[in-house]
């Protein structure tokens, strides 16, 4: 449970920093504590969507890893981005990717942010 808390803050994080910095990707524009809580059940949505829907799209897409010696990975998680946006305003939360751009630089920066936030916390296994 502790390891699934600390995934989430991360994802949290990486979220947030990446709301911020691309113009595509927007979070709610009330308090920070509005935001807080909307960027928590995002990055819960987020992880849902990686641990469910991500291996069955790679292993579908192997062939494109091979053929694209693995920079298909950029665009599956761009599209797991927009995938958790979709899921996002389906559940009336403030979050929104404009378009695949958009999705394609802000998964970049999650996953820049989750690996370096990763490495500083470190890993109890």
């Amino acid at each position: 449970m502790k390891h699934f808390a600390v995934k989430t803050l991360i994802n949290a994080a990486a979220i947030w920093v990446a709301a911020w910095i691309v113009s595509g990707i927007t979070l709610s524009n009330g308090d920070w504590q509005h935001q807080t809580l909307t960027v928590l059940a995002v990055a819960v949505i987020f992880g849902v969507v990686n641990w469910l829907i991500k291996p069955v799209v790679k292993l579908f897409s192997f062939p494109l890893f091979i053929l694209t010696l693995g920079l298909i990975t950029f665009v599956i998680n761009a599209l797991m981005l927009w995938l958790t946006s979709f899921a996002s305003d389906k559940l009336n939360l403030d979050f929104h990717v404009t378009g695949f751009w958009p999705a394609l630089l802000g998964s970049l920066i999650i996953s820049l942010v989750s690996w370096g936030l990763n490495m500083a916390v470190g890993d109890d296994d």
